[in-house]
């Protein structure tokens, strides 16, 4: 069995999310569909993770088989044609047999754009936020969340994971040409946790609260003492690492 990773970049304002769903169009569906069209034949199509509605990615990663060995450059050139002009598969290769999008992934992160004047260009994939933000503070309140740490606080109540624990390895928040980016890397993500992280760091500046604050969020264990996420059009899965 033949075994081929996609690298996939897509604007998700139009999507339901990556994941397959009945009545929606998503992003999962669009590529399989695409694919299936070229190869003449039904496959499974994984991804590394789910991604929620209109939530965009510069880097998705993905796997199916098939029986077929195909010609990478042309086969690509013929998805990318297929596929709509918000999504694209700038890279595919041919990978072991057992290799699994999803379960092999070692670490996930995701960026999170903020800009700070309106601007009709980066309305649909930037969040507009006018407070005060300082990045040494930003970066300072951030740290809380490095390491192991139980997210049930800044997921979805209706999450289905039953273990909530999740590593972060990295995060912290830079500012460039008028943006300010948030970015993070973890082993995993819960549903919805990365923006209502972003969204609980915005309202503990707003509040003048301290590192206390955030620690006592993620103790309750409790959705509800948490801030509100911020809108997904601002949010990017940027890589997948194996």
């Amino acid at each position: 069995m033949n075994n081929y990773k996609l690298i996939i970049q897509y604007d998700g304002t139009s999507y339901a999310g990556w994941q397959i769903q009945d009545n929606s169009i998503t992003i999962q569906q669009k590529i399989s569909d695409a694919v299936e069209v070229i190869l003449k034949e039904k496959i499974n199509l994984t991804g590394s993770g789910r991604t929620d509605t209109g939530v965009h990615a510069f880097g998705q990663c993905a796997n199916f088989q098939t029986e077929k060995k195909i010609d990478i450059y042309r086969f690509r050139h013929s998805l990318n044609s297929v596929l709509p002009a918000d999504i694209s598969v700038p890279e595919m290769v041919q990978v072991n047999e057992t290799f699994h999008a999803r379960f092999d992934a070692r670490k996930r992160s995701y960026l999170y754009f903020i800009t700070k004047q309106k601007s009709p260009f980066y309305n649909k994939y930037s969040f507009l936020c006018r407070d005060k933000l300082e990045i040494s503070r930003l970066n300072k309140l951030s740290r809380v969340f490095l390491g192991e740490k139980d997210f049930t606080s800044f997921s979805r109540k209706k999450c289905e994971a039953n273990n909530k624990n999740c590593i972060i390895y990295d995060i912290h928040w830079k500012e460039t040409r008028g943006f300010i980016i948030f970015y993070i890397e973890a082993d995993r993500f819960l549903h919805g946790m990365v923006r209502t992280i972003i969204g609980t760091l915005l309202r503990t500046v707003k509040l003048n609260r301290n590192e206390s604050y955030i620690s006592d969020i993620l103790s309750s264990l409790d959705r509800q003492s948490a801030g509100e996420a911020v809108p997904a059009k601002g949010l990017y899965l940027y890589k997948v690492k194996y």
